[in-house]
This record gives C-alpha cells, structure tokens and sequence, in this order.
C-alpha cells in the first residue's frame, strides 16, 4: 500500500539512528505511571524523555524507570529544572555516568515563571557537551539565527518552541518556526517541542516542514490520555504525508474544482 510504503521509506534519522515513529512523548504530569505506560504504547512513540531529576538512580524498581520498556523505547534524558548552563551539564553528566545515555535533551530555563529556554546559556552548555561526546538535543526559542549556531556547534537536531512548555497554545507565530526550519535547512532535524495542546497543532508543525513534534502535557492532562496519544500520532502521520505530497499554493483567487473545457452546451 502507498501509506505503508510512505512510513517505510520515511524514517526520522538523529545522528545517524534511525526512528520509524516522528512523535516524541515526556513521561511528567500523568495522573499515575499505568496511565503513563498506556499513553506511551497508543503514541507509538520511539523516543520517551525523562527529566533526570524525577529518576531515582539508585532504585529504579521505585521510580518510573519501571514502567518504561527501555528494550522498546529508547530513553532520552533531559535536563529540565536546570536554570544554569552548570547546571544542566552536571546533570547531563550525572545521567550518563548513571547508564542512562550519551544523549541529552537539553534544557535551560532560568525563569520559572515563563518557562522560556535562555539561548545564551543554552548555547554555552550546548558547546560543552558537544565537546565532551554527549548527543544534543537543545530546547530553544524560535530563532533562526540561534537554531543556526546551534547546528554549527554540532547539536544532533534543533528544538524550538511552539509556545510556552505546558499552555497548550499551539503554534501561534508558524512563520517564524518556518524560519527556523528553512535556517536550518535540513542539516539536522527540526522537531517542535511544547505549547502543542491539539492534534490540529502537530499536523500544522509537520506541514509546515518540521521533522517531528515532542508532546508531554497535552496528552498527559488530557481529560483520556491514551485516546489523545494515539490521536496525536494519527494528526502526525498526517501531517507528514501532507507536507511530502505538497500543498497547493494559496491564491487570491478562486477557480472551480471542476474543469471548464469541454462541458457540454458550453461554446
């Protein structure tokens, strides 16, 4: 069939593994971790993100970790609750020397209070763990000039905002996200990460280019979050059959979907 040969031919590759699914889930802010593990399977997510600060490292049988078939999702650690570049690479070092991964979502975010991530800081921890061997993927603001030297330091994709982490107001500015992409250029995936709150929110970020979504709040606060999670994964498997088969031009003005020539009675 032409869908599945679409999803075959189509995998999401970061520094140089390859991901069947372009859906991305967090682990927080579920009512329980059964709910959790449900949600996760509906996603047919791949990649599952866990803030390093929630696991217990010492006794995993007690935490999440737990619930999370690391034989079947491959676990990305973050960095969330870092509000320093120190911080957050500590952490990041914390989490590989505890077998976690080589690979951090990274995140620096000095205000608790909008949930912003700080590019200059962002940037600085970014460069150092590059450095040291780590896979980065930095959580950023929606600028290209930014997503750009992230690339150039070596970061393994480039994570803008749609909006703020956890409001749920979609994708309110997509011409500058479309920058970002555009800046990007394919060097490296592209993949838009919080302020989703709608299936209609990942399908536009897939349409307008991006490579995959991560998704947390909005499938974990939902009022089912397993039935949104597998919502979520149908509105970004479309999104992406769309944006490879193209859209039409939007135009100013109108013609009909029926053709004009040769109708009969018509001279």
């Amino acid at each position: 069939m032409a869908w599945e040969q679409t999803t075959l031919d189509d995998a999401l590759t970061i520094a140089g593994r390859r991901f069947s699914s372009r859906l991305m889930v967090g682990t927080g802010k579920y009512p329980n971790f059964a709910v959790m593990r449900e949600a996760l399977d509906a996603s047919g997510a791949e990649i599952v993100t866990v803030a390093v600060r929630r696991v217990n490292l010492d006794a995993r049988e007690e935490s999440l970790l737990a619930y999370i078939d690391t034989d079947r999702y491959f676990l990305l650690p973050n960095t969330a609750g870092c509000h320093t570049a120190e911080e957050a690479v500590r952490t990041a070092r914390l989490a590989r020397a505890a077998g976690l991964s080589n690979w951090v979502k990274l995140e620096v975010i000095p205000d608790d209070g909008t949930l912003l991530p700080d590019p200059v800081a962002t940037l600085e921890a970014a460069e150092q763990l590059v450095r040291e061997g780590f896979v980065v993927l930095p959580y950023t603001t929606d600028d290209h000039i930014v997503a750009r030297r992230l690339v150039e330091i070596g970061c393994a994709t480039v994570m803008p905002y749609g909006s703020a982490i956890g409001t749920g107001q979609g994708l309110p500015d997509p011409d500058r996200l479309k920058r970002v992409i555009d800046a990007v250029n394919g060097r490296v995936p592209v993949v838009i990460d919080a302020g989703i709150g709608a299936p209609s929110d990942a399908a536009l970020a897939m349409e307008l280019g991006a490579d995959a979504v991560l998704i947390n709040t909005a499938i974990a606060k939902a009022g089912d979050p397993v039935t949104m999670a597998r919502a979520m994964r149908l509105a970004v498997e479309a999104g992406r059959m769309a944006y490879r088969a193209g859209r039409i031009p939007k135009s100013e003005v109108p013609s009909p979907s029926s053709p004009t020539v040769g109708v009969v009675g018509r001279a």
